[in-house]
């Protein structure tokens, strides 16, 4: 008889602290993993020299997990939200933080709040995420927990763009196939990167890392508003449907307002991530801060 497993997860529990040089490596290592090559990261920028991409610490908060719950058979990202202050420069070093801070249950999954702060070496304050991560109530170790025939019924399809719409953003397509799957997930086998290990915790093919959808949002934002984006971007999307290793995936944006803030003007957008059939598998809202 094997014993219970202990929840020891609550709100204000700390997940550590880490330093990182944010080289012109790690960089490279992001742009050619996820295939975004922007001027911006290897040369002259708005910020006096080359920049760190916005996400460039994307999946901080999967680097201790002692906040994830003990079951994590059929565990996934179900929620992501940003918010960004101020460019991290290549070559800076940054301080990250992780703490707990929020448990709900929801449809009869548990879930989990990490909040992540980046912090540069002088103290300001560059980015802060938090990462809702659902897990199954009851412990199980067999059996497909999302199949993908999921993504066909109706409660899983989603209207997006609809409505009053001031500019349409110029989509970006990429195909998401298992070498940009080890690249960002990597370097080892894990449910993200290799069939048998994404089997072990009861889904039928590799699972796409969730935040790289929310990588590719950022990019769509990053060559819209460059600025805007960086200093004063805001991001709340839903994962509701799995984006399958060897698929295509678009990524989309509407502005549907613009309104003052202060003397600036913040746009408000709908953006979301879709497959070539149309599936939606991120979805939510984004702002930026409009350059005159």
């Amino acid at each position: 008889m094997t014993t219970p497993a202990k929840d020891h997860v609550y709100v204000g529990m700390d997940s550590g602290t880490r330093q990182y040089e944010i080289s012109p490596q790690l960089v490279q290592h992001y742009a050619d993993a996820i295939h975004d090559h922007n001027p911006w990261y290897v040369g002259s920028s708005p910020f006096g020299g080359p920049v760190a991409p916005a996400l460039i610490r994307h999946s901080e908060m999967y680097v201790d997990r002692r906040w994830y719950l003990p079951y994590i058979y059929g565990n996934l990202h179900a929620r992501q939200e940003w918010e960004l202050f101020s460019p991290i420069k290549v070559g800076e070093r940054v301080s990250t933080h992780s703490v707990v801070t929020d448990r709900y249950e929801k449809r009869g999954r548990l879930y989990v709040v990490c909040e992540v702060l980046i912090l540069s070496a002088d103290g300001r304050l560059c980015a802060r995420s938090r990462t809702h991560q659902s897990f199954l109530r009851e412990e199980a170790t067999t059996g497909v927990v999302v199949d993908k025939s999921r993504e066909k019924a109706a409660g899983r399809r989603f209207e997006v763009g609809q409505g009053k719409t001031l500019e349409t953003l110029a989509p970006i397509e990429k195909e998401v196939d298992l070498d940009m799957c080890m690249a960002f997930s990597g370097p080892g086998k894990n449910y993200h990167t290799d069939r048998e290990e994404a089997i072990k915790l009861g889904f039928p093919e590799v699972v796409v890392q969730g935040m790289m959808s929310i990588c590719f949002i950022s990019e769509l934002l990053t060559r819209r508003f460059g600025e805007g984006w960086y200093c004063g971007g805001k991001m709340n999307v839903n994962l509701v449907n799995v984006l399958w290793g060897g698929e295509k995936v678009s990524s989309h944006g509407v502005i549907k307002e613009i309104a003052s803030e202060g003397s600036r003007q913040r746009a408000q957008l709908e953006v979301w991530c879709q497959k070539a059939d149309g599936t939606v598998i991120t979805v939510g809202s984004a702002s930026a801060v409009v350059n005159s």
